[in-house]
């Protein structure tokens, strides 16, 4: 066996495609014995030419992003992580402290009941952990093992038999059921006793409004039982009993609903055909026709309290302080009795059928008082204890009915390996970040569990579990899993990471196949990228073809100009841009992935087009779904980015705990992942992004400041501190990048021409106080939808400019009407003073897609040029179209740039002269183009 990884190559090995935070911090215990006996694994993939820098290498320095982050940050140091654990805590039957969880879908009154929490608590994690490797502050670390604590003691909570929660009592100790903790008290079947004449009392602290939720419920199944609910169907206690199911209910309902959090007492007393329903010593319910009795109903099987006989009711939150029984029916005064003291000291005394008191403070039994014997016992609805390694916000019943589920139904079953991504993403980061071995052993745990249960599952009902949409969703896991394997280097690991192969959508696109028309769409992007983590510790060359031909299948033909994709969160047809925008284009855990995907994929292959789009997708939607505004309650990031027009966004979707908050956050404190990336070989520095920002390349013995103000700058400088290096410095040409770009280093101009699209190489032995300038002016450009060429948006460089504008129709511009000699169609609008990148056109204002603002939006607009203009001067001809939509001043332009004015105007000669020929246009109006041409001032 190797020596185990050290610390730093742990850290680098975890950067992978994750950008997980790698971090110095200073060891406070022992490393596991699963880090201890890892084998020896290279830092990073062996085929990866080019490798990312750890977080902490990374300084974001002063500027747009660091604006963005400081407010994710304010919102990480301040929101109660208690509140996170609560959904956990109660799971496992532990006490929440009074924590509510956040609502949403992370609690158990959202969406679907609740079925995606936990989902959340992993990305937090996350987020403190990529928050520390940015800042150093210590208040990120104490957070990661408080909750890192908490997340043990679940786990191993849910690996026992229920214990007693203890709480203050009406009289002295009560038992408290948590919400959300699944258990209840079986009784033994002879509570009963089959008395003909009974009394039932219980004092009770109801903490949830749940109907239906029982006090007490005897009986076999749907058809005999005698129950008595906190709460029915309108909101009032209620007492029944039948032989004959919901039909032939004889029962007695109360007049108010009983507080929550508070006290009450309830008894029930059945003899000579005269049933009272009394709360609180007082009689609220009477029925005089009542012909059943429990000596009606024989021996029951279910004997509980706080769980009904119909599965869909609540279970009972609350607490339970005396619950007695007695074989006759108590007087109104030995009920009133009962208020003031225990059942013991007052004149009923203690329940001749059962009589427990809830002293208990430990264990999972309760004594019956009445010398009868009948111990009850704590038990949990879905059985248990949890398998080894489990740890979740909600039972193992997900992952069980998902193994037999033939069809979707995310109120009982939504996305469990999902949110198990979350969780273990989150427990690894944390590791990595404070070497707290619990929480290696956390992540470990939870493959160890997932790989016993899913590797004695056919391959034919793996498959059928991956291809259900939403409950067979399982995110990024696989990709986490290869992480985890990179540290553990357990066989297991690996081969879990198999088992989530879908091999329908995996040969489709190795095969270049694109099936992805009506698929859910973040339900695969991030899958990829986890197949292409499987290519690296497998070689099987399918993965990578079928990762690279993916993202050919998103990009252009499935993509909005902001970078994100998916209507509504599924995929429509290829190429079909225009016919797909709506209030909910563009899920942000989209872009997310994209990004993520993209880089993995630049590692193996150092195409361009992968770092233009992750430009595209970070300048604009990514840091657009992050409101510009502090909150300590939510993340503030948008879920959907409508494209319609008028579109205001919502930052603050589904009371603000969706998975896009989840990324969101994430997203928000690893703006410097992809800054820079190093050659395998330590030969080259690829600069991808133009941030400003401070690189400390250790191996090397330099740090590398950019100091920029892009995209705010058209350019940035890039200083060398330290010693002398040796190393090309390869710095992104953007595709957009048209109008020249230029360097220089230490004051002289570099030769060679720099190609958009491409990187433009400076190699050099470097020392320290080079200077490096790289100027990249910015035009403004239109993009067309594939489908509607009509329907555009508009680029400044890097940046959509969006028209503030509460129409809800789309706006009707023109752009021709001064653009220069360059092409560049900027001299059509007006800046506006004082605001960068800020300008106006027709009466709108047109600003950064990044700006995080609650301003109504036009992305896309629908392009007019009623008739032809050159540098201002309207010709009064009506600019003509051909049936496919090209106009004449769009042939005309399609030449630019040009030289000078002449070459426009032969450009406007040839092209009027065609379409005069055409038959497109008359002679006498195409001799009056040529002329206005001729006569115009233009831009360059």
């Amino acid at each position: 066996m190797a020596p185990p990884l050290s610390r730093r190559s742990l850290l680098q090995a975890a950067a992978l495609a994750a950008a997980t935070p790698a971090i110095g911090y200073p060891a406070t215990g022992r490393a596991s014995a699963a880090v201890q006996e890892a084998q020896a694994v290279t830092a990073v993939p062996a085929g990866w030419s080019v490798q990312p820098f750890a977080l902490d290498d990374v300084a974001l320095r002063p500027g747009l992003f660091a604006d963005k982050r400081q407010l994710m940050l304010d919102h990480a140091r301040g929101y109660d992580v208690d509140r996170l654990l609560q959904v956990f805590r109660a799971n496992a039957g532990l006490s929440t402290g009074g924590a509510v969880a956040p609502g949403g879908w992370e609690g158990l009154d959202g969406e679907a009941n609740g079925n995606l929490r936990g989902h959340y608590t992993g990305h937090f994690l996350t987020m403190l952990s990529q928050a520390y490797a940015g800042t150093g502050e210590q208040v990120f670390v104490d957070r990661i093992r408080t909750m890192v604590g908490a997340l043990t003691e679940v786990r191993a909570a849910l690996r026992e038999d229920p214990a007693v929660l203890s709480v203050g009592g009406r009289f002295g100790t009560a038992a408290e059921n948590v919400r959300g903790s699944y258990q209840y008290v079986d009784l033994p079947a002879a509570v009963l006793g089959g008395a003909s004449a009974i009394t039932l009392s219980a004092w009770v602290k109801p903490t949830h409004a749940g109907n239906w939720a029982r006090v007490f419920d005897f009986g076999n199944d749907n058809t005999r039982y005698m129950y008595l609910a906190a709460r029915n169907a309108s909101g009032i206690p209620r007492f029944a009993v039948t032989t004959n199911g919901p039909g032939g209910e004889q029962g007695i309902d109360g007049t108010a609903a009983l507080p929550l959090d508070q006290w009450s007492h309830l008894a029930v007393t059945i003899a000579d055909g005269t049933g009272t329903l009394y709360v609180n010593g007082t009689a609220v319910g009477r029925n005089t026709a009542m012909t059943l009795t429990p000596a009606a109903l024989g021996t029951l099987a279910h004997n509980w309290l706080g769980r009904s006989n119909f599965d869909t009711d609540p279970v009972f939150a609350g607490a339970y302080d005396e619950f007695n029984v007695w074989s006759r029916a108590l007087t109104a005064a030995e009920v009133s009795d009962l208020q003031s003291r225990r059942a013991a000291d007052a004149s009923a005394g203690r329940g001749d059928l059962a009589s427990y008191a809830f002293d208990e403070t430990s264990g999972g039994t309760f004594a019956d008082a009445s010398g009868r014997g009948l111990t009850a016992t704590l038990l949990r609805t879905w059985g248990g204890p949890s398998h080894p390694g489990f740890l979740a916000a909600y039972p193992e019943t997900q992952f069980i009915d998902l193994e037999s589920r033939t069809t979707s139904d995310y109120t009982k079953v939504w996305a469990p390996y999902y949110t198990a991504h979350k969780i273990l993403r989150g427990v690894l980061d944390a590791y990595l970040t404070t070497e707290d071995a619990r929480a290696l052993d956390l992540a470990s745990g939870m493959c160890d569990w997932m790989y016993a249960r899913l590797s004695k599952l056919p391959e034919a009902t793996l498959q059928r579990m991956w291809g259900l949409f939403s409950s067979g969703e399982f995110g990024g896991i696989v990709e986490a899993i290869c992480d985890l394997h990179a540290i553990t280097g357990k066989a297991e690991h690996l081969a879990l990471a198999r088992l989530f192969d879908l091999d329908r959508l995996i040969d489709n696109a190795a095969a270049n196949t694109d099936i992805l028309d009506g698929l859910h769409a973040n339900q695969h992007i991030p899958i990829f990228t986890g197949y292409l983590r499987l290519y690296d510790a497998t070689g099987e060359q399918r993965y990578l073809d079928a990762a690279r031909n993916f993202w050919g299948m998103v990009v252009p033909h499935r993509m909005y100009g902001i970078g994100g994709t998916s209507t509504g969160e599924f995929w429509k047809a290829r190429d079909v841009i225009a016919g797909t925008i709506s209030d909910t284009t563009a899920e942000t855990c989209c872009a997310y992935n994209m990004l993520k995907l993209s880089r993995t994929l630049f590692f193996h292959e150092q195409r361009p087009k992968y770092m233009d789009y992750y430009e595209r997708a970070l300048y604009n939607q990514v840091l657009g779904s992050k409101q510009d505004k502090a909150d300590a309650e939510k993340p503030l990031v948008t879920y959907f980015i409508g494209l319609t027009p008028g579109h205001v966004r919502d930052y603050t979707p589904k009371q603000g705990t969706t998975c896009c908050e989840g990324t969101g956050m994430e997203s928000a404190t690893k703006y410097q992942d992809s800054v820079y990336f190093k050659a395998a070989d330590g030969g080259a520095l690829y600069v991808n992004l133009y941030s400003p920002s401070q690189l400390t390349w250790a191996e090397k013995g330099v740090t590398v400041t950019q100091t920029t103000a892009f995209p705010r700058e058209q350019g940035t400088t890039l200083t060398v501190g330290g010693g002398s290096a040796a190393f090309a410095l390869r710095l992104r040409v953007p595709a957009w990048a048209t109008a020249g770009f230029r360097v220089t280093v230490n004051g002289r101009a570099v030769s060679g021409t720099p190609t958009p699209g491409s990187y433009f190489t400076v190699s050099r032995t470097w020392r320290g106080g080079d200077t490096v300038r790289i100027s990249m002016p910015f035009r403004l450009r239109v993009e067309k939808a594939l489908d509607d060429p009509s329907l555009q948006t508009l680029f400044y460089g890097p940046v959509n400019l969006v028209g503030r504008n509460s129409a809800t129709s789309h706006l009707q511009l023109g752009l021709y009407r001064n653009a220069g000699l360059s092409g560049d169609l900027l001299p059509s609008l007006t800046p506006v003073s004082g605001k960068p990148l800020h300008h106006t056109l027709a009466g709108t204002e047109f600003a950064p897609f990044f700006e995080g603002t609650e301003d109504p939006t036009h992305v896309y607009f629908k392009r007019s040029e009623p008739r032809v203009i050159f540098g201002n001067s309207d010709s009064g001809v009506a600019n003509p179209a051909k049936s496919d939509g090209t106009t004449l001043l769009d042939e005309i332009w399609a030449g630019a740039p040009f030289s000078s004015k002449g070459a426009l105007v032969t450009r406007v000669r040839s092209t009027v002269n065609a379409w005069v020929a055409a038959g497109r246009l008359s002679r006498a109006d195409g001799q009056t183009v040529v002329r206005t041409a001729e006569h115009a001032t233009y831009a360059r």
